[in-house]
């Protein structure tokens, strides 16, 4: 009796002290459950709003250990959409995203650091339109759980500003509009 009473102690303490390793998401995108919006000045008056439509990617999550998540998205620049065919073909165009040389982005996390109760700054290397950068996206969880079809899902959303110039952008669109805003919406379906 008491051996097989220590061999369930050491047992359970085994298992108790294994480490909890993250779990994997891949990103909703069949369901339109993620999105990468943007927004720019138009002229210093308003904002232009746009988004890519075709972008694919993952994450790992644990909401215990934040700081040891990984994100990483690969979106297809042609994808861009601002809802207006003549404006997004002259998106597409060397002027702006390049993409018939450079038909993805890409963002790989290389850090997180948790920031308050539920919200981290996400920093990683950004490729567009052939440049190579670190930026930071201020990010906020959003909630998880299961869903109704079986699944477990977690979501989060998060911002950054892109110096349009610093990815070899260089059609100038005035002072007011040097800088773009990326809106991030992402939910994941646990793998």
């Amino acid at each position: 009796m008491l051996k097989k009473t220590l061999a369930a102690l050491v047992l359970g303490s085994a298992l108790a002290s294994s480490p909890v390793f993250a779990a994997d998401y891949a990103i909703d995108k069949q369901g339109q459950h993620a999105f990468v919006n943007f927004k720019i000045s138009h002229l210093g008056y308003s904002w232009l709003w746009g988004t890519f439509k075709d972008f694919d990617g993952g994450f790992s999550f644990d909401a215990a250990k934040p700081e040891e998540s990984k994100v990483n998205v690969t979106l297809k620049t042609a994808s861009v959409d601002t809802n207006h065919a003549e404006r997004d073909k002259h998106l597409r165009s060397d002027d702006f995203l390049n993409v018939a040389k450079h038909p993805t982005a890409t963002f790989e996390s290389t850090s997180v650091k948790s920031t308050g109760d539920g919200t981290a700054d996400i920093n990683g290397n950004l490729t567009l339109n052939g440049v190579t950068k670190p930026v930071v996206i201020a990010a906020k969880f959003i909630g998880e759980g299961k869903d109704p079809w079986g699944g477990y899902r977690a979501g989060f959303e998060g911002s950054t500003t892109l110096t349009l110039k610093d990815f070899d952008i260089k059609m100038d669109l005035g002072p007011a509009s040097q800088t773009v805003d990326l809106i991030i919406s992402v939910e994941g379906v646990r793998k």
